[in-house]
């Protein structure tokens, strides 16, 4: 791997070709982690978690990044890119030997969005205890003091959000000259989000000629500019299609009256298995989640107002299966794995292409089958047509009213209807102080009058 130099090369960008390399279909008998160069000790991590046989992108990407290679991996969101370059990170700072020093990160890793970093993290953590590293995140939305705790302790990898290490940099809890490996992750979500100018100025704090990966779905919007500028002479590997395109995903939209709507998306969140529900605002994902746990369809709610400890209590509860429904706006469209996700439902039908295959995509992961339903008013008919000619795909129309046979052909058997808890008791301390009370009479005192009459 290329030794760290604390020099800083921000005048000139890299503009050396890329080489692309196909990708070998899978066979009936696919590598193993150690057949791809995986260290022992990880690919016994892998096992004990279940892991042992990798997918596309992995067997592609690893060769190249354990050798040392900067790669540019190319590959929608679920295909398996975080073990791509988690462990050719773990593995490449192992090799490095170099010692862990405070405020001084050894490798990072930037991603778009608070439940990514975590969801990162999780999945490096097992690798990074077994090599004798430490790992933290950093993002914004939560106090910063657990976070420069860490930092000033000495850590090895880093898996932070823009905003929030360039916050921690100004003021002095940590720098980048230590960096041996950089990752970006959802190369293209940061784009759509607005950071590529904040992840410009923290690679460019990081010392020139260490390795970089950079993974993303697509390469557009600015993304091929940070290739070309930070990555020297990579290796591409593309893998998987557009989430359209998978096969075991079906695509429907169900033309509803607007009367309707409500009672149709009901039902559509009513069967059996787990449902992800996506609305454009907040305002309506908060509502829409109410709604249904008061129909006796417990639901729980994910977007931007949240905080980050609701957003974690509610994940953690639509994951383990706790509740079977989340009702979520885009922010769930990217980052966020939570396995067998059966029913999509785009409730307000998303504004471009892009937006609903991310969306799709949270479903049919890793070759499960998965549904996709779009709720159109007849209003929304002639968008959403153009909507789904711009994203590639033709799926089933049907008109419907809340009962009809579709719903239940996509949804299956119906659940339990759960039983609405009772408002909560008021405490028995607020409660006496009301008992104690004359009726009619306030708890406050009243308020004196000034000694000055009005004319």
């Amino acid at each position: 791997m290329p030794g760290t130099t604390p020099a800083i090369d921000r005048a000139r960008p890299n503009r050396r070709a890329r080489t692309t390399r196909p990708v070998a279909v899978p066979t009936a008998d696919p590598q193993g982690f150690a057949e791809l160069g995986v260290p022992e000790s990880l690919v016994a991590t892998l096992a004990a978690a279940g892991i042992t046989t990798p997918f596309p992108i992995q067997t592609a990407a690893l060769p190249d990044a354990l050798a040392g290679r900067d790669v540019l991996g190319r590959g929608r969101t679920g295909s398996g890119k975080t073990l791509a370059f988690a462990l050719p990170t773990v593995a490449a700072l192992t090799a490095s030997g170099a010692r862990r020093t405070p405020r001084k990160p050894r490798a990072l890793i930037l991603v778009p969005t608070r439940e990514l970093a975590n969801q990162v993290a999780d999945t490096i953590a097992p690798l990074a205890r077994a090599a004798g590293q430490r790992i933290t995140t950093v993002y914004g939305g939560v106090g910063q003091n657990p976070q420069v705790t860490a930092l000033r302790n000495g850590i090895d990898v880093l898996v932070a959000c823009p905003g929030r290490l360039e916050d921690l940099i100004g003021q002095g809890h940590l720098d980048l000259d230590a960096v041996e490996v950089s990752v970006l992750d959802e190369a293209d979500h940061m784009a759509d989000l607005g950071f590529l100018p904040a992840v410009r100025r923290l690679l460019d704090r990081t010392p020139a000629g260490i390795q970089r990966l950079l993974f993303s779905a697509t390469l557009d919007n600015g993304v091929d500019v940070v290739v070309r500028r930070y990555l020297r002479d990579p290796v591409e590997h593309s893998v998987d299609p557009p989430a359209a395109q998978i096969s075991t995903m079906e695509h429907h939209v169900l033309t509803v009256e607007q009367s309707d709507k409500a009672a149709v998306v009901r039902e559509l969140a009513g069967g059996q298995g787990r449902s992800l529900l996506f609305t454009r605002t907040k305002h309506a994902a908060k509502k829409l989640a109410k709604q249904l746990s008061q129909a006796g369809v417990p639901a729980v709610e994910l977007h931007g107002n949240l905080a980050q400890r609701a957003r974690e209590r509610n994940l953690a509860a639509f994951g383990d299966g706790s509740v079977q429904v989340l009702v979520a706006t885009d922010i769930a469209a990217r980052g966020i794995h939570v396995d067998d996700i059966g029913l999509v439902v785009h409730v307000d039908p998303p504004a471009e292409s892009k937006a609903y295959l991310h969306r799709s995509g949270r479903t049919a992961r890793a070759g499960a089958d998965g549904v996709v339903v779009t709720v159109s008013t007849r209003e929304q008919a002639r968008d959403v047509r153009a909507l789904m000619r711009q994203a590639g795909i033709s799926p089933g129309h049907a008109t419907v009213r809340p009962g009809a046979e579709q719903i239940s052909a996509l949804t299956g058997p119906p659940a339990p209807l759960a039983t609405v808890p009772p408002p909560a008791k008021v405490p028995d301390r607020q409660a006496a102080g009301r008992s104690n009370r004359a009726p009619g009479t306030s708890r406050r005192a009243p308020r004196r009058r000034s000694g000055r009459r009005a004319a």
